[in-house]
C-alpha cells in the first residue's frame, strides 16, 4: 500500500494503456459516473480517485495483467484491484444501440466469436481446441460500430442456436441482418447454398462474392476487439466474461468514433 503508482488518468497513460485518446477516455468516465460508480458504497472510501479507478479496469481489460501486476502500477493492494474491478465492470458496458427509424435503411450483421475461458462452467471444449465461450454480436456494417452483443454461451453451441437464444433478434426488427451459412432458417441473410448435383443460378456467385466482402467486416471488428487481451485469454468467473465482452465492446466503439 505504501509504493506509489505509476499509472494515473493522463493522456500519456490512458493512450498507452487503453488504446483510447483522452477524448474517448472522458466519455467513458461519463458514463461510469452517471451510472453511479462514484456513489456512496459500504466500507472505508477508496484510496483512488474514480478517473483511476475507471483507468484500472480499462487497463485490466487492455493488457489482461493480474491483479498482483496492476497493484504496484496504481499504488494499492491485490485486493484493491480486485474489489474495483468487481465494482466498476457493469457500468463499462455497452448500451445496446436502438433500431433506427423506419426511414433509415441500415445493414446489420451478426456473427460468433470463440473466446477462451478458464471457468468450465462458462465454456467447453469446443472446435478451436480450448475451452471457450461462444459470443454472438452484431455489428453496424457502414459504421463498423457495435450494435450489441449477447451473454457468452459454450463455445459448443452452434451460432444458429445460440442467435436464437440470444435475444438480440430483438433490436432487429426492421434492419436487414447479415449472417454466415451458420445461420440458415435462422433470420438473418445467408450466403446461396450449392445443392448436391445443381450449379449455383447465374448471378448467385456474385451474390456470394458481395455477401462476403461485406461480412467481413465484422471479422475485422472481432480482430479489433481482441486488442484487448481479456478476450484472448478470460481469468473472469461467472458473470466476469459478459461484463468483459459488454465493456470491450463499449470502449471498441469509443475508440473507433474518436
Amino acid at each position: 500500500m505504501g509504493m506509489a503508482g505509476v499509472l494515473r488518468a493522463e493522456p500519456l497513460w490512458v493512450e498507452t494503456f487503453t488504446g483510447l485518446r483522452m477524448a474517448a477516455f472522458g466519455r467513458l468516465l461519463k458514463a461510469v459516473r452517471e451510472r453511479g460508480g462514484d456513489g456512496a458504497h459500504l466500507g472505508r472510501p477508496w484510496c483512488l480517485p474514480l478517473a483511476e479507478r475507471v483507468l484500472l479496469v480499462a487497463v485490466y481489460y487492455r493488457t489482461n495483467l493480474t491483479m498482483r501486476q496492476l497493484a504496484p502500477l496504481f499504488g494499492c493492494s491485490p485486493a484493491t484491484v480486485c474489489r474495483v474491478i468487481q465494482r466498476l465492470r457493469p457500468l463499462l458496458a455497452i448500451e445496446p444501440a436502438a433500431a433506427p427509424a423506419a426511414a433509415v435503411e441500415r445493414l446489420w450483421i451478426v456473427d460468433g466469436t470463440l473466446v477462451p475461458v478458464r471457468d468450465r462452467t462458462v465454456g467447453a471444449s469446443s472446435r478451436n481446441y480450448r475451452f471457450s465461450a461462444n459470443v454472438q454480436v452484431i455489428i453496424d456494417a457502414d459504421t463498423r460500430l457495435v450494435v450489441a452483443a449477447a451473454r457468452p454461451v459454450p463455445g459448443t453451441t452452434a451460432d444458429a442456436r445460440a442467435w436464437r437464444n440470444s435475444g438480440l433478434a430483438q433490436y432487429c426488427r426492421g434492419v436487414t441482418v447479415l449472417g454466415d451459412g451458420a445461420y440458415i432458417n435462422a433470420g438473418p441473410i445467408v450466403p446461396h447454398r450449392r445443392r448436391p448435383g445443381r450449379a449455383l443460378l447465374p448471378g448467385e456467385e456474385e451474390d456470394n462474392a458481395e455477401h462476403r466482402r461485406v461480412r467481413a467486416r465484422v471479422e475485422h471488428t472481432f480482430a479489433r476487439m481482441k486488442n484487448y487481451k481479456i478476450l484472448r485469454d478470460c481469468r473472469q468467473r461467472h458473470d466476469g466474461l459478459h461484463h468483459a465482452v459488454q465493456a470491450v465492446a463499449h470502449m471498441h466503439n469509443l475508440a473507433h468514433t474518436a
